[in-house]
């Protein structure tokens, strides 16, 4: 069994400045405040810029975590972007998000596990720097999903906004952040929830070829409150722990009748549990950590406490995290 070794130090966030509302959304489709806030707990999402790309909120998710925590960044020797939404097919995000920071010299690559993916990519980095590979690496989970949505869909377009959160993890000998994981794929079930791209026929008379998301929400919904539950268990008893022993549950926000379900089949308390959905919507692999900061910046998060990050979504995949809380 691989020991941890890994610990993380800092984390940021940020949001673009522009607001959509579900004011707005009423004047662009068939829905109003009342359905939407009803059926998902979303207020408001903020979307980026025409000119505004993943690159640039990872960017400025780093640069506001060196502010918070004065932490040297130049030493990072290598960055995992978590994202389904990259600037281009290639070069990668973390290849920008490196030239933008001036780091260099560090590994750069983007993960893809859609709404799992801030989980993957910090369990990726545990491996890497408790394996002896590495020592410091950056994991930047952000989106852009105003920009593969489709406004025409009144099921999909009151869901999806852009945001982004970033994690230093940092080689330590004494202290680390990982108790323990469980991480799941269920590639049979993709056509639930997709974004095509090169192939129309993966899924046959099932795809949409508009490079849009496409969701059967209602599938997405039976999937999530079937499975996490279950995969909650896993990761503490993997952590020979128990779920009364978690200080704080934080789960992909997707929607927050979702979360009050898992919560409710998994026997966790919804009060014990943050999100981001309310001010921000779906961000994907941006929403646990944006979830995380906001737990830190309400000064609900302390020093020792534990806490469940639990991502699931796109693929159809699934990461839970128990960490301890060093900062």
């Amino acid at each position: 069994m691989v020991v941890s070794k890994a610990q993380i130090t800092a984390i940021g966030s940020y949001v673009p400045k522009n607001k959509l509302t579900n004011m707005d959304l009423e004047s662009m489709v068939e829905t109003n405040d009342e359905w939407i806030v009803q059926r998902t707990g979303i207020k408001e999402r903020r979307i980026a810029n025409k000119d505004e790309y993943t690159s640039d909120i990872a960017y400025q998710a780093v640069l506001n975590l060196k502010e918070r925590y004065k932490k040297s960044i130049e030493d990072v020797d290598m960055i995992i972007v978590c994202t389904l939404t990259p600037d281009f097919k290639t070069p990668s995000v973390a290849s920008l998000v490196q030239a933008k920071l001036g780091i260099l010299h560090a590994g750069a690559i983007d993960l893809n596990a859609a709404c799992a993916g801030f989980a993957y990519g910090l369990h990726m980095a545990n491996a890497l720097i408790s394996s002896g590979l590495h020592k410091k690496v950056l994991v930047i989970g952000a989106e852009t999903l105003s920009k593969v949505t489709d406004y025409t869909d009144r099921n999909t377009c009151i869901l999806f906004g852009d945001g982004g959160g970033a994690a230093l993890v940092e080689f330590d000998e004494n202290h680390s952040s990982f108790i323990s994981s469980h991480l799941i794929s269920e590639g049979e079930k993709a056509k639930s929830l997709y974004c095509s791209n090169l192939s129309d026929q993966i899924f046959k008379d099932k795809i949409v070829d508009s490079k849009k998301i496409v969701q059967n929400g209602r599938e997405v919904y039976k999937w999530a409150v079937s499975t996490v539950p279950k995969g909650m268990k896993h990761v503490v008893e993997k952590g020979a722990t128990s779920l009364e022993q978690v200080d704080w549950f934080i789960p992909h926000s997707a929607n927050l009748r979702m979360i009050d379900s898992i919560c409710e089949k998994s026997g966790f308390p919804l009060e014990q549990t943050l999100y981001s959905l309310v001010d921000y919507g779906n961000t994907s692999s941006a929403t646990i950590p944006l979830s995380l900061d906001k737990g830190i910046k309400e000064g609900k998060i302390k020093s020792g406490d534990r806490i469940l990050l639990y991502g699931f979504g796109g693929g159809l995949t699934q990461a839970g995290l128990l960490l301890e809380w060093t900062l």
